[in-house]
């Protein structure tokens, strides 16, 4: 036989079963946790209020029971959810792309690790793409890697993708496999495109 508990709601007293007097006990606990707790100004009572029911900012008038002294409370509004703001990757080079038939004048930021260059399509690998029509620059033709050394010295290099239509640095083609170091001036051919890298970006005037 299941037990039973006597249970007094408004003057009325009833039998509550197992499963009835656990589904009192989770309501209750449920409306507890959305309780909040405030003390009078005037005696320090302490009376209890569900804050949910109300909208944020709304202000409230509260009556102690114990010293009958009346006062106001507002909601609080929610605090802003912060977005976590990423840093932005510094940047240590660049690549001047020399302005022709195929596009106009660029400039290609470079960051750490490898800078996948090539014709800027739809879908391309390339994570710096050249605003290009030239049919000579492959979509991942390129790829300049930046690193550091122990003495905290950066390192570029150059090395092909592999391209079809290959990879030059002062006209000398960087071979299958080859990594070619850079330094501020140099002239990088990829198709009929011309970049010029360098470390320090230079103001027009």
């Amino acid at each position: 036989m299941q037990p039973f508990a006597l249970l007094k709601v408004g003057g009325w007293r009833c039998l509550l079963d197992f499963s009835q007097q656990m589904v009192m006990i989770s309501r209750i606990q449920s409306n507890l946790r959305n309780m909040k707790r405030i003390r009078c100004p005037k005696c320090d009572e302490a009376i209890l209020f569900d804050e949910t029911q109300y909208e944020p900012g709304r202000s409230l008038v509260f009556e102690c029971p114990e010293c009958h002294k009346q006062f106001k409370l507002r909601i609080p509004m929610p605090k802003p959810v912060e977005e976590e703001v990423e840093e932005e990757a510094p940047v240590l080079g660049w690549l001047t792309v020399i302005e022709n038939a195929f596009h106009f004048k660029q400039v290609l930021p470079l960051y750490w690790g490898d800078n996948v260059v090539g014709r800027g399509v739809k879908g391309t690998k390339a994570n710096t793409p050249i605003k290009t029509v030239d049919p000579s620059v492959d979509t991942t033709h390129c790829i300049v890697n930046v690193r550091e050394k122990k003495n905290g010295e950066l390192v570029f290099t150059v090395r092909d993708a592999p391209s079809n239509t290959g990879t030059f640095v002062h006209n000398t083609l960087v071979g299958l496999k080859e990594q070619v170091r850079l330094e501020s001036g140099d002239i990088i051919t990829i198709g009929a495109t011309t970049m010029i890298f360098s470390t320090e970006l230079e103001e027009e005037a």
